[in-house]
């Protein structure tokens, strides 16, 4: 979840019973650790701290450093079309503080390693050890280089995955759990449905318990999620709409005003798939037929775009990233309110669930009338 999901909010999702995770990915080493400590003074109680281990990106790193920049004529041209598009939408640039502080950043947050480069995920990873935080969840890519000094911290490890195929290198690496993400979720996700997804990465575990993600925005949803075999589910667009989360009031009243339909996969952002509300930057990026720059290069053109739609509340243009679960969100209310709610409505679906199972009707080999 980037960084909507604050300290208030996991600390709020923790206290109500749920196990809130931290959204550190483009997080700087400096705030993912005043994020730790204030979510344990905010919480007694579990939570978790999520960041991205792109294998691009240290497949790079291990070759001999940052990933190799583009040809220039390449960045140039695509920073120009980025120009050009800030044109057309009347988009005024913003300074590099201001850019900082659209995205919710200190200016101590602008020092140290690059965002999105094998030193940044580096340097997040010793934070997460030196602080002993009690779950570790990788959003994107394998943990296995530090799943031996996490475990020796009693730190839970949590790997996502968008297939089957990505499964046994993370299970190889030891993990404690695995998320299993659909295509409906929002964020960097996979080709693969959420329906078809978590039964298949269930029966390839091996055990190892998952939690299904991906469009679950209610109560239905993680009944559905029991049902195909997860022990559980992992939730992000539903808790966005919150007082306590960390994404602009325009992008909120975005969420509450959208659909099932207000979504759509791009690369625009970061390079990587990634679903997010319908705005007029992404629609006009895969329009253009060009091929995004691999991470973090996408992500070096697209934020001047993001970062000027953000400080002047553009939701046309930047509207922020959310799953198709966006349709069930009602409304602005606090995080542990929603997590009730979600809680119940999967009871009474359960409940509804063994009262069609144990009606006289339902026979075997006969239907329900």
């Amino acid at each position: 979840m980037g960084q909507a999901a604050t300290p208030a909010l996991a600390a709020a999702v923790s206290n109500a019973g749920g196990l809130g995770v931290l959204g550190a990915t483009g997080c700087s080493p400096a705030r993912l650790r005043r994020w730790i400590r204030e979510t344990r003074e905010l919480t007694s109680r579990p939570f978790g701290v999520d960041t991205i281990l792109p294998a691009s990106v240290r497949r790079a790193a291990t070759a001999g450093g940052r990933p190799p920049q583009p040809p220039p004529e390449l960045m140039s041209s695509h920073a120009g079309f980025a120009k050009q598009f800030m044109q057309q939408e009347g988009l005024e640039p913003v300074d590099r503080e201001a850019r900082a502080r659209a995205a919710g950043l200190e200016p101590e947050d602008l020092a140290g390693p690059q965002p999105l480069s094998q030193a940044f995920f580096e340097a997040q990873m010793e934070v997460v050890i030196e602080e002993r935080v009690p779950v570790y969840a990788a959003g994107l890519g394998n943990p296995g280089p530090w799943i031996d000094r996490l475990h020796a911290n009693g730190t839970v490890v949590l790997s996502v995955v968008g297939a089957v195929k990505h499964l046994r290198a993370v299970l190889d690496a030891g993990v404690d759990a695995i998320v299993a993400q659909g295509s409906d979720g929002g964020g960097h996700n996979s080709p693969i449905g959420t329906l078809a997804l978590i039964p298949q990465v269930v029966d390839a575990a091996g055990g190892v318990p998952v939690l299904g993600a991906g469009g679950i925005g209610d109560g239905r949803g993680v009944a559905a999620a029991l049902m195909l075999g997860a022990e559980g589910a992992w939730i992000g667009t539903a808790f966005l709409a919150t007082p306590e989360s960390g994404i602009p009031e325009y992008q909120k009243r975005a969420l509450v005003a959208a659909d099932s339909s207000s979504t759509l996969v791009s690369r625009a952002v970061t390079g990587k798939p990634v679903r997010m509300l319908r705005g007029s930057w992404a629609t006009a990026w895969e329009e253009s037929g060009r091929e995004a720059l691999p991470m973090p290069w996408q992500s070096v053109v697209a934020s001047p775009v993001l970062a000027s739609a953000t400080v002047h509340e553009r939701a046309d243009v930047n509207p922020g990233i959310a799953g198709q679960g966006a349709g069930l969100v009602r409304g602005i209310e606090p995080a542990a309110r929603v997590l009730r709610r979600i809680a119940a409505e999967a009871e009474a679906a359960l409940a509804r669930a063994g009262a069609w199972l144990e009606s006289p009707r339902a026979e075997p080999g006969r239907k329900p009338s």
